[in-house]
């Protein structure tokens, strides 16, 4: 079973998810992008193929939180963006341990549970990078490379194709994972609820039985 490394970075929450900004007033939309992030830190650390848990951020607030969680958390580097705090993590996280496969997860997934995280990463062990698409299919939730293999973060509008240009295969991840839901506007609220009642009522009541 290869031990992973998750390395998760998340923005300033006050920067953060601005298209939920015409439901969500500027101080309740930094509270809920911290909520997200911690949520998805627990099941990250919970997950039982996952060793380690990397938080890159500039929140000095969200830190704290996650390092009393266990997290190792990491100054993002200014003006850099995305890809450049992905890069950060992944080098804290193989000057840790140099051998460590690194994981990828974007902090905006409340409703992730640790065994989907697994089951994912599972499928990941068999390739030196590959990624899992979000819902729609056009957005990244995970990015994986494998011990010694460096990733190719591409993240943005349009990523998993530019992931897969990359080399990172693409999984075939089930759209009913908790991976592929992440959350950047109202409409992805909507759908995250509708996914956690789904799961909570099991394939039997889904089926009218």
């Amino acid at each position: 079973m290869t031990a992973w490394t998750v390395v998760v970075p998340v923005k300033d929450a006050r920067r953060g998810k601005s298209r939920l900004a015409p439901v969500l007033p500027d101080d309740e939309r930094a509270r809920f992008v911290r909520s997200m992030a911690l949520d998805t830190l627990a099941a990250a650390s919970a997950a039982d193929d996952v060793e380690r848990v990397v938080l890159v951020t500039p929140d000095p607030l969200l830190g704290s939180w996650a390092q009393r969680g266990g997290a190792v958390v990491v100054d993002e580097p200014p003006g850099g963006g995305l890809d450049a705090a992905v890069l950060a993590g992944v080098t804290h996280a193989r000057r840790l341990d140099p051998s460590a496969a690194v994981a990828v997860l974007l902090g905006d997934l409340p409703g992730l549970r640790p065994d989907d995280l697994d089951a994912a990463l599972r499928l990941a062990s068999a390739h030196p990078r590959a990624h899992v698409p979000d819902a729609q299919g056009t957005g990244t939730t995970l990015l994986t490379a494998a011990a010694r293999v460096d990733p190719r973060p591409a993240f943005g509008a349009g990523s998993s194709a530019r992931h897969a240009a990359a080399g990172h295969v693409r999984l075939d991840v089930p759209s009913t994972s908790s991976l592929r839901h992440d959350v950047d506007d109202p409409a992805d609220l909507d759908t995250l609820v509708d996914v956690a009642a789904a799961h909570r009522a099991g394939p039997r009541s889904r089926m009218g039985a």
